[in-house]
């Protein structure tokens, strides 16, 4: 269960891929970028997030 501390990094790579792809078709009339750029958002915000809840976690199993 070690990989479990990295998998939040996955999200942070992805978010940073879909934003790059979102900001390279913004002047394409025919691609859709707002739907890149709002999966990029919502992977940065999981990152955050899942970061947040395991440190929560891990504070409260260390807890007697």
């Amino acid at each position: 269960m070690q990989y479990l501390k990295y998998t939040p990094y996955l999200y942070l790579i992805l978010g940073v891929a879909f934003i790059y792809d979102g900001i390279t078709k913004w002047n394409d009339t025919t691609a859709t970028p707002k739907i890149s750029l709002f999966i990029g958002g919502l992977a940065i915000f999981m990152f955050f997030f899942r970061r947040r809840f395991a440190k929560k976690l891990e504070d409260r199993n260390k807890k007697p």
